[in-house]
């Protein structure tokens, strides 16, 4: 009867051991613009809460769970008038919450009477926690240093690398040490370094809680209560249940000093937690007003500042890049230019290239020396040739990066999520690729259109009396583009020199067509073996015939799958941005939380796995 009655009683007056709600305890702004807060969840939770700056998550969020894995000072005071029973049962609950703690904990005892000492160091064993807890015997000299217990185990602490740092401290009386550490000496050093201070007090008549109060609440620690030594145990639980509920966060914050801060803790199945800071500083001037020359949105919008940089760092950039590629003499030029006779030299391209500023030219060239020996870069150059695109692959590779950096600024000034930005950039990159490759492809199947009749073409020559370059030839004269052109740039090679074998053989790695690498294989051979070389084109024109239309009877047979896949892919980014353009914020859990984005990632991973099967289903080789 008599345990009930003590039970009942340390959960009515331990204050508090249980929240109902959660709460923010403090928020640290001394090393700003890196913000810290701790917080209390209403319920132990795996799941970290979530943290909104007015109204926006942040960006680089850090949230550690106090209880996962800390190193703990647990402070005795072994004062004299702690002698007896009171030491006794400190020790005992002390004893448990070692034993009860998770393996990753660190833990240092740390005794203090007349003088503060500590007994062990930190270790993530127990037995010597335990034992140095067994050996505490009451002090025989008057005297209780309890601001110096806290400054050493705060220097004991300092020099632990864990990511919570807290310090225990049970009392049952002031501070009795005039020649020690004061109590602003004690607060100081607890949050120089980073600890929280757990404070227990045995309320006695005698005994005045200010002091340690402060501390707690200073160190963004808390103070409880017990009526009397018996509930030390249920103290010590509350402690530790407390522990699993704190957090601790901290990000940067892009605000500026004197700006007002409403950060809102999201709590996972609770209730949201709102405290409005000062960004310490003073804040700068407000401006008399709006520049008429830039919109508003460089103004009121969190992504104008970033969204301006970048427009002043590309035009910085590309007058860098016009000063480096402005050939040598350009000035001296410039200025005796009017009194030469040459007014209007200018420099011939390639065909089908327009004129282009001098100064371009170097800035290409040393583009072309740092990346052409890559592989991506001479790929790039193959899907050019093959579109028949007049441009040089430096060239192009400016025109994708210039892309990317326009669609980048444009998500910009519709205020997305960081990930957002990159992802736009992507997108605005591929768009130019993607025009010039659908023109390879498009181009690639009209060759394959033209190529039996080609052959059939080239057979009738032959019949005729006349050479293989004179096949080529009557292809260049009543042939259409691409075949007209590819094989007028084959004579030319040849004329010029070139092997008609190499020529072919580029001719067919630079169009990409199987079935044209098919007919010049075939023409090699024969040209080893011998034989009727236009009835080998009638055959290879009739099988090429075949295959084209086998081809596209199997297209005509997968279609339906093909839609389905197209469909099947497309359709959750299609109803997912028309939730988010309808309801934002039905679509936050989903783009600002952990799960949502594991969520997302196992989305795409599942579509990827998907499209996969359903290309392999519906393709044919053939």
């Amino acid at each position: 009867m008599r345990r009930a009655f003590l039970a009942l009683l340390a959960v009515l007056v331990l204050a508090p051991a249980a929240y109902a709600a959660g709460d923010v305890k403090a928020v640290d702004t001394v090393e700003f613009p890196r913000i810290k807060l701790t917080v209390l969840a209403p319920s132990t939770s795996t799941t970290a809460p979530g943290l909104t700056q007015n109204g926006q998550p942040v960006a680089g969020l850090e949230a550690t769970n106090v209880g996962a894995s800390k190193s703990v000072v647990i402070a005795i005071d072994r004062s004299q008038s702690m002698a007896g029973q009171a030491l006794d049962q400190a020790t005992a609950a002390a004893r448990a919450f070692v034993a009860a703690k998770p393996p990753a904990d660190r833990v240092s005892v740390l005794a203090f009477g007349s003088t503060a000492f500590s007994l062990t160091g930190f270790s993530t064993s127990t037995t010597d926690a335990d034992s140095a807890l067994r050996t505490i015997t009451p002090d025989t000299v008057r005297g209780t240093a309890l601001y110096d217990a806290v400054v050493d185990g705060s220097h004991l602490l300092a020099g632990e690398t864990m990511p919570a740092r807290i310090l225990i401290l049970l009392t049952d009386g002031d501070n009795e040490s005039p020649e020690g550490a004061s109590l602003d000496d004690a607060i100081q050093a607890a949050q120089d370094a980073g600890v929280a201070v757990y404070a227990i007090g045995i309320e006695g008549n005698q005994f005045s809680p200010d002091s340690v109060r402060q501390i707690a609440a200073d160190t963004s620690g808390q103070y409880y209560s017990a009526a009397s030594p018996e509930v030390l145990a249920e103290v010590y639980n509350s402690i530790a249940q407390d522990l699993r509920r704190t957090w601790q966060m901290e990000y940067m914050t892009n605000a500026r000093p004197g700006d007002q801060l409403e950060l809102t803790v999201k709590f996972p199945g609770g209730d949201d937690v709102t405290q409005t800071v000062t960004a310490p500083g003073q804040a700068p001037p407000a401006p008399k007003g709006p520049s008429p020359v830039l919109p508003s949105f460089f103004y009121t919008s969190d992504w104008g500042l970033p969204v301006l940089a970048g427009v002043v760092g590309l035009l910085a950039l590309l007058a860098v890049a016009f000063a480096l590629a402005a050939p040598k003499g350009t000035w001296l030029k410039g200025r005796i230019e009017p009194h030469t006779a040459s007014h209007n030299r200018q420099v011939v391209k390639r065909e089908g290239e327009s004129r282009k500023v001098a100064f371009f030219a170097p800035l290409f060239k040393a583009t072309e020396s740092v990346f052409g020996k890559f592989r991506h870069w001479k790929k790039l150059d193959q899907v050019l040739q093959r579109a028949d695109v007049p441009l040089k692959t430096a060239e192009f590779a400016y025109i994708i990066l210039a892309a990317g950096l326009v669609a980048g600024f444009v998500a910009a000034l519709f205020e997305p999520p960081v990930w957002a930005i990159p992802l736009a950039f992507v997108g605005g990159a591929s768009i130019p690729y993607l025009v010039v490759l659908q023109k390879a492809r498009k181009r690639l199947n009209a060759f394959e259109e033209q190529l039996p009749d080609i052959l059939i073409t080239m057979a009738a020559s032959l019949k005729a009396g006349h050479s293989f370059r004179q096949g080529m030839q009557s292809v260049v004269d009543e042939g259409v583009d691409p075949a007209a052109r590819e094989f007028k740039r084959v004579l030319t090679e040849a004329r010029l020199g070139r092997p008609m074998d190499d020529a072919l053989n580029e001719m067919a790695a630079r169009i990409g067509s199987k079935n044209f690498e098919f007919v010049m294989s075939a023409v090699t051979i024969q040209r080893q073996v011998g034989g009727s070389l236009a009835s080998l084109f009638d055959m290879v024109a009739d099988t090429v015939r075949q295959r084209q239309q086998f081809r596209r009877k199997i297209r005509g047979l997968t279609a339906m799958g093909r839609m389905s896949a197209y469909v099947l892919v497309g359709l959750p980014f299609v109803v997912g941005g028309a939730i988010y353009l309808i309801n934002r914020a039905y679509m936050e859990p989903l783009l600002y939380t952990s799960t949502g984005h594991k969520l997302i990632l196992l989305l795409l991973v599942m579509m990827g796995i998907g499209s996969a099967v359903l290309k392999k289903i519906v393709s044919f080789k053939g």
